[in-house]
């Protein structure tokens, strides 16, 4: 077959069309499900390396001067074992993601470690949490949630409710 008759019988055959549009469906839908599993994965993992540290640490095993000490260690030694990743701010960040949900299941598996990130940058647990639900009902990417963040939407939702009530 010509190339010029290939291209023809390609563009004007509908089942060949519509062969092509089930592939193309499949295959990004397969990349969609993989992404979401290595996501839950990776919240997960993070979750139980922080409720490990915590453990280590609930069981009287740190003072304050160790206690820095531990992060700092275990930062080394786990970027030595494994590369990248275990930076001192990434190992307090796993920490702070068990203490801020310690029970697991209720974080949603719709949000990126780097959604994870960003709340957990919020210190006050209602703000967090209001943002937390927005990004997922919004499907907020991280660049969303950063910007409703900047421009304190929370706060701003907050005042409106008050001036309501008066």
């Amino acid at each position: 077959m010509q190339v010029t008759n290939l291209m023809n019988y390609r563009e004007n055959n509908e089942a060949y069309q519509n062969l092509v549009g089930k592939i193309s469906g499949i295959y990004t839908t397969g990349q969609i499900k993989a992404a979401n599993a290595v996501n839950i994965q990776l919240l997960e993992t993070y979750w139980q390396i922080g409720q490990h540290i915590v453990e280590f640490e609930q069981d009287g095993n740190t003072r304050a001067e160790y206690g820095k000490a531990l992060i700092t260690n275990l930062a080394k030694d786990l970027s030595l074992l494994h590369g990248k990743g275990f930076s001192i701010s990434n190992v307090k960040r796993f920490r702070q993601f068990y203490l801020a949900y310690p029970i697991g299941a209720t974080v949603s598996h719709q949000l990126s470690w780097s959604h994870m990130v960003e709340l957990l940058k919020i210190e006050d647990p209602l703000e967090r949490s209001f943002y937390e639900k927005q990004t997922q009902v919004e499907k907020w990417n991280v660049r969303d949630l950063i910007r409703q963040k900047n421009t304190a939407l929370f706060q701003r939702l907050a005042l409106s409710k008050k001036k309501k009530r008066y």
